[in-house]
């Protein structure tokens, strides 16, 4: 009867054991998902940004040094995805796409703000195709970003909670992940208005 006990305790603590590990596994991959979401969207934004800088060459024949800035961020970026989408649960890959990121929205935000000086620029139709498309890209990233990142967010918490982190570290597999942040400097800077 002892024994019967006993080997009725080990198989509910192996029972327990692995619901803990799927859940784990199942979180781990739901913010891979969430991943996914993003790198499409990323892929789109970093399809449209060649277009834009080649229809704004011709109008903006002075800014050669913005455009070129432009293509190199875009060019870090596209490498840093390819990183991070290659691993999703490296936080150091996941960090340096925020990063690169971060750099071409700056880049953007600069040839945006330097396409104001040319009318005819914005007056282009597949400019302006262009700039709504991007925009609307923009929205979508951060949508899935939101996504990502709550998915992350659920992963470490359930990962740093006791039992689940003594179990999670038993495997070795289940590191901690990293939050998607892109920096907007626009976005953090103070509405100037004035009359």
């Amino acid at each position: 009867m002892g024994m019967l006990i006993f080997l009725g305790v080990i198989v509910a603590i192996v029972v327990y054991i692995i619901a803990i590990y799927n859940r784990l596994i199942a979180l781990k991959n739901r913010f891979k998902n969430g991943f996914a979401q993003i790198d499409v969207q990323l892929q789109r934004r970093h399809d449209l940004i060649p277009n834009l800088v080649e229809t704004a060459k011709a109008y903006m024949s002075h800014e050669k040094e913005t455009l070129t800035q432009v293509i190199e961020a875009r060019n870090q970026a596209v490498s840093a995805k390819q990183a991070a989408a290659a691993h999703p649960d490296d936080a150091n890959a996941v960090a340096q796409l925020g990063k690169a990121e971060s750099l071409l929205s700056g880049s953007l935000a600069n040839f945006f703000a330097l396409s104001e000086n040319y009318p005819d620029l914005k007056a282009n139709d597949t400019m302006s195709q262009l700039m709504e498309e991007l925009t609307s890209t923009e929205n979508r990233i951060g949508f899935a970003r939101q996504a990502f990142n709550d998915a992350v967010m659920n992963y470490n918490t359930y990962r740093e909670q006791f039992p689940q982190n003594f179990i999670g570290g038993l495997f070795g597999s289940f590191q901690e992940a990293q939050l998607l942040k892109i920096e907007n400097e626009a976005a953090r800077q103070a509405t100037k208005v004035s009359f």
